[in-house]
Order: structure tokens, then sequence, then C-alpha cells
């Protein structure tokens, strides 16, 4: 073995990337709910998303970094409010834009793995419900078609929905996201339609596309649920329940095409077989414990372990969880895509550690046969995060939000070397564990 030869080698057309989102990168998507929920000043450090990284015009020269940083994937999402910025009308500007996007990617030999739906809605579909309504699965069947035609040559890899259960927990659970509601019904309303809308997605993906190798995923949030007292059945009681709803029951309706609890009952339509792959966001582990001041969780909470190290979104960070739920995964017999898995770190001191320690434990994953196929790091640039606005920085590149100046970060140079030979060697495992 020579010193370039990876300690640790993945598979030889594994996809290395990075990953980003519309909303987050693109800057000026004003016609969508999340650009109006911020005019509310819904934020936590009260920014908005703005001009954002402006990578709707700078998306050559991201690209190519990228490229020279020996990625080979990379996963992006369309913005449907740009697409089709009225019901059943779609722009010819936006679908050139995106057209030119992807065959941008395709020039510099990076696999694009194409989101439909990464949290935003256009403000028409919001203003009639959204998600809340049947009526949407038509919706999203239109556009869907409509970027299938656009698209489908390029683009091999689908993920119809991102984070579904995070969605559905965040804007009609808890109330931070848009709509901003707080309602057990609609919240399993909303999962009830994602799951029919991915259904009917997919059999729209496989109808239309041109490509005989087309693949269509969902990107789904999974964490760990641990007990915290694990001396106690009730911990592991509420533990279970976590898991069940958060990684189990969305992901089997997609799988099997039958509604599991509370999601419905019976057959899914066009559900049957729904995934070729499953896309895993993966980021910590919950802590779960019997506390009666939560009723609507079934009297559980669920919080970060207290004696582990945080990020600075104040999440643990336990790399084996990453190797468990690629187990659990495992047992689907699907090709697994590692959708997105980062830190946020706002002086890229935790991200180097975290990445060779989360590596390790999908090659762990990989060696004991899960079929993992490509990880993709969230994220390819510091943006725009959602309801904590940019106060969190999960890049490998630094972004100055008043000059939008790229700087890779060591991190995003460790990742690099660790593209080029496709593995980990010796002495990054050394430095970082």
């Amino acid at each position: 073995m020579t010193a370039a030869d990876p300690s640790l080698a993945f598979p030889a057309k594994f996809l290395w990337g990075t990953a980003t989102a519309s909303h987050q990168v693109e800057g000026n998507n004003t016609n969508n709910d999340w650009w109006a929920w911020e005019q509310q000043d819904h934020i936590r450090d009260g920014t908005r998303s703005d001009l954002a990284c402006d990578h709707y015009h700078r998306f050559r020269e991201d690209f190519e970094l990228l490229a020279a940083l020996h990625q080979n994937a990379h996963r992006l999402s369309l913005e449907w409010s740009r697409i089709e910025p009225t019901p059943g009308y779609f722009d010819r500007e936006a679908i050139r834009h995106y057209r030119d996007v992807l065959e941008w990617l395709r020039r510099l030999n990076l696999e694009p793995v194409v989101t439909l739906h990464h949290f935003t809605n256009p403000l028409w579909l919001s203003s009639k419900g959204a998600w809340e309504t049947v009526e949407v699965v038509d919706a999203f069947g239109r556009y869907v078609a409509r970027a299938v035609d656009a698209f489908g040559d390029l683009v091999r890899y689908w993920v119809t929905i991102n984070e579904p259960v995070v969605y559905a927990t965040k804007g009609y659970l808890e109330g931070l996201w848009p709509p901003g509601k707080r309602s057990l019904r609609l919240l399993a309303q909303v999962l009830h339609n994602m799951i029919l809308g991915h259904a009917r997605a997919t059999r729209i993906i496989r109808d239309r596309s041109p490509r005989t190798d087309v693949q269509v995923g969902v990107a789904h949030h999974l964490r760990v649920f641990d007990p915290y007292r694990p001396i106690l059945p009730v911990d592991h009681f509420v533990a279970r329940v976590g898991e069940a709803f958060f990684n189990r029951a969305v992901l089997l309706s997609m799988l099997k095409g039958q509604f599991q609890f509370p999601f419905g009952r019976g057959p899914v339509p066009d559900g049957h077989d729904g995934l070729d792959f499953i896309g895993l966001n993966y980021y910590s582990r919950d802590m779960a414990a019997l506390d009666f001041r939560y009723p609507r969780n079934y009297f559980g909470s669920f919080f970060p372990h207290p004696d582990r190290p945080k990020t600075a979104a104040g999440w643990e960070i336990y790399p084996e969880g990453i190797y468990r739920l690629l187990k659990f995964l495992g047992q689907f017999d699907k090709p697994i895509l590692i959708t997105e898995n980062g830190v946020a770190d706002e002086r890229d001191e935790l991200r180097p550690a975290f990445l060779i320690s989360h590596l390790q434990q999908i090659h762990r994953a990989i060696r004991e046969g899960v079929r993992v196929e490509g990880y993709l790091h969230w994220s390819a640039l510091d943006n725009f995060e959602w309801a904590e606005g940019r106060r969190l920085r999960f890049g490998l590149i630094h972004v100055d939000y008043d000059t939008l100046e790229r700087t890779v970060k060591p991190s995003g140079e460790l990742y690099a070397k660790i593209c080029a030979m496709g593995g980990l060697d010796a002495g990054m495992i050394a430095a970082y564990t």
C-alpha cells in the first residue's frame, strides 16, 4: 500500500458530493411561502434569505469550485415557485435556467441529484392550503410532469420530497415554519397527502423519463432515539414511539404502498414499490424520556444527551448513529444515498473530525453489506438555514454575506482529499480520531 492508497476505500463508483436547496442559496425567491414567512419576522436571528448566496447567478463558478474539489455529484432542488409561478403556467425563462444549471453540472461531470420539493411552496399553492388538501397531489403531479419533460434526459436521480416528517412537524406541530399551525389532525393529513404526492410523482417520473436508468427516491430525515434512562421501561416506550413516527411510518408507507398508522389505512394509489433508492438525511440522535408535560408527544420528551459534545445547533455529535440507521435501512435491500449529513460549526473546528468519524461509520456499514452508493455532505455553501437564519454555518465553503466571496474552509480541503482518493487514509484517521 502506497501513501496515496486509502486505508478505508469506498466503492469505485461511489458518489462524492455536496447538497444545497434552492431557497437557501439562490436568492430572491419572492414567490414562495418561505419568503412571505420571513417578512413576518419569524426568523430567529432577524435575517432574511434576501440574496442568499446569489447562487442563481453564480452557479457556474460554484459548480466549477466543487469540481475542482474533486466532487463528482451534487444534490440541488428546483424551485417550484419559479417554474410554475401561477397555476398551470410554466415559466420558460425559469425552465431554461434550470436546464442550464443541469447541463453545467453534466459538463463538469457532477452527477445531478434533483429534489422536486424542498420545503417551499408557491404562494398560489399555499393560499389554497398547500399540502393540507388532497388537491395538492394533482398540482404536484402537474409540476413533476413538466419538470421531467424539461430535464429528464439530464437527470438519473430524482428526489420527490425532502424530509416530509420535518416539513409537517415544523409547520403543523411546532408552528415554527409556515404556515405556523399546531394541529395533530393537520399534521397527519399533510403527511398523508405527501405520501400520495410521492407515489404520483414516482409513477410520472418512471412513465415519462427518457432514461432507462432513472431512479426515484425520497430524502428522509432519520434520527436515533435512545432511552435516556435505560433501566426504565417507560423511556424505552417513548423511544419506540419517536422512532415509529419519525423514522418508520412515512418511509414504510412509501416502500410498501400501504398507509401506516397514523396516516391512513389501505393501499396508496400508485404506491406499489414506491422507492428505487432511499435518501438518508442524518444529523444526530435524541434521548427519550417520559415527561407528563408533553401529552401530544405521548408524554415523551426528546432532547440531546446532556453530557455529549454538541454542534452550534445544539445537536449531539453521534457518529455511530449513521451506522445504526444504515443498518436499519439495509433490511429493505434498496440502494441508499446519504443525501444530507453535516454539522453547524461557525469556526470549522468540529467539521473535520465530524467528516472522518461519520465516514468511518458509513464504511463500516458498507463493509457489512449495506448498499450505500453515495455521500452528499450538507452543505456545499454556508446558506440561509430556514428559521435559524444565517447564524448556523454548515458549508464546506465559507460565504461572506456582505461581499458573497467564497472561501474553501479547511474541512472543504480535507473533503477534497477524501473525494480524490475515494476514501480515508491512515493519516486522516489518526489526526481526527
